[in-house]
């Protein structure tokens, strides 16, 4: 770069990213130097808006809803965004588990929910480039991506490029994605092969091969969790009336039987049952709760040298996990993120177990902002997170400690979302990208050390070939 180069701050360049989940929709504004494309780190987000209502899967019975209700957010993307950028600017959707249970259910009215939210984006100005419902296996390896770019694992910064010794020897982290319908867990295993084909993905990213376990277990988000449980304790119910550990002492719910069967998440329907309606009344007993959770994980078979659950394969563990969404949410609630170094299993537990023990009453009172369908459900949450790390993948006393839950990372939130349009706008490379030239602090700085090394090999020379007059005679 040249002294007299002009120094105005580069051109930035724009994302959107729309996280159609089952329970809500996100919207994501990244941001990044416009001649800086495949440098680590240099993506950011810069603003997120949560749409309101339902996530699109929950308008199926009212399809143009589920357009309509992205509006307010494409509108605030457009404040965030500078106007001249709007038309270069991508803007992509993915919808998760919710869409991908409305189209095991309903193809047809998953497809018109589709066309009602691709009607809206492509209304904006923005460079509409799709609406799709991804798979589990991409949502699991695009969050994966998404952790380890924010993290600086894939690539070091320059400088350390001339400090080979002093690059980072740790590898990647693994990532653990809660949601309402799924969960993903994804992590570089030390085993070789994966025993399991599709749960291997190969990765080269910067010039390093990378081979991934991922699996995504649909239904086994934490909404869809509990409608498992709540199915599986009709089954044991003679009136309708249900004592249920998993809420508090004096919470009470009706719900509708059909309600639990509205999706292919519940194998048996409600026309086996003789009442309509769940009377739900809470007792807050964590162990109880923890006992009848597990009932919903199918340990009894497994066909590989090692499985979760169901009889998924899973390699054992392998360095630290960065667990993120649900998983983060949950625990912060429990004020159990606060601590720089991981809480520990018993802790955890202990704060559950006790927080599920409180009065209803008392937990209204202590927080009056929160809607009560979610307040009510932070008991059973917190036990199924417990279940699913501790008893479904592995994550006992000591490999707990590799666990950090995640809110964001720098100013991005943790999730799937960057690494998805990471993926598509080709912003990581396959190979290590050409070294660019340094900047103008750096070059300077650079000329200086070399000039300073110049003259110490100039002077050294002189002194060898024309020995001073008193060494000379010291010789003799």
């Amino acid at each position: 770069m040249g002294l007299g180069q002009d120094l105005r701050p580069e051109p930035e360049s724009y994302g959107i990213v729309l996280d159609a989940g089952s329970s809500h929709t996100n919207l994501y504004v990244y941001e990044w130097p416009a001649e800086k494309e495949n440098d680590t780190g240099v993506v950011h987000q810069v603003e997120v808006c949560k749409v309101e209502g339902l996530g699109i899967s929950g308008y199926s019975q009212d399809t143009e809803k589920a357009g309509l209700s992205l509006q307010h957010c494409m509108e605030r993307a457009q404040e965030v965004v500078p106007e001249h950028q709007h038309r270069e600017t991508p803007v992509y959707l993915g919808a998760t588990a919710g869409m991908r249970l409305l189209s095991l259910q309903n193809r047809s009215i998953a497809d018109r929910v589709l066309s009602a939210v691709e009607k809206t984006l492509r209304s904006s100005p923005f460079n509409f480039q799709g609406a799709r419902v991804i798979s589990g296996q991409e949502e699991g390896a695009y969050g994966w991506i998404t952790i380890n770019y924010l993290l600086g694992n894939f690539k070091q910064p320059g400088w350390l490029n001339f400090l080979p010794h002093l690059r980072s020897s740790r590898g990647t982290s693994g990532a653990l994605d809660l949601g309402g319908a799924s969960t993903q867990i994804t992590f570089v295993p030390d085993q070789e092969p994966i025993e399991s084909q599709e749960n291997s993905l190969h990765f080269r990213l910067y010039g390093k091969n990378y081979n991934v376990y991922t699996h995504s277990f649909l239904c086994y988000g934490k909404d869809q969790a509990l409608r498992l449980k709540l199915a599986s304790d009709l089954q044991s119910t003679q009136n309708g009336s249900l004592l249920d550990p998993c809420f508090h002492p004096g919470y009470l719910r009706i719900m509708n039987i059909s309600d639990l069967y509205t999706n292919p998440c519940i194998a048996n329907g409600e026309q086996q049952l003789p009442f309509t309606q769940l009377h739900l009344q809470g007792n807050g007993d964590y162990q109880r709760c923890r006992m009848i959770i597990q009932k919903i994980f199918n340990t009894s078979h497994c066909p590989y040298s090692s499985c979760s659950f169901n009889g998924i394969f899973l390699p054992p563990l392998q360095g630290e996990f960065g667990a993120f969404s649900a998983f983060y949410f949950v625990m912060n609630f429990l004020n159990l993120t606060t601590e720089k170094s991981p809480v520990p299993l018993d802790k955890v537990t202990s704060t559950v177990e006790r927080f599920c023990s409180r009065p209803w009453h008392k937990v209204k009172a202590e927080f009056p902002k929160i809607k009560e369908k979610y307040l009510s459900e932070y008991c059973f949450s917190g036990t199924y997170i417990l279940s699913l790390l501790e008893n479904g993948y592995g994550f006992t006393m000591e490999k707990w400690q590799s666990i950090q839950f995640l809110g964001k990372i720098g100013s991005s939130d943790a999730g799937w979302t960057l690494g998805y349009m990471l993926n598509l706008t080709n912003m990581i490379p396959a190979e290590k990208p050409p070294t660019r030239p340094l900047s103008h602090a750096s070059y300077v700085g650079l000329m200086v050390f070399c000039s300073l090394v110049l003259v110490a090999v100039l002077l050294l020379s002189w002194l060898t070939f024309h020995k001073p007059k008193c060494l000379q005679k010291g010789l003799i």
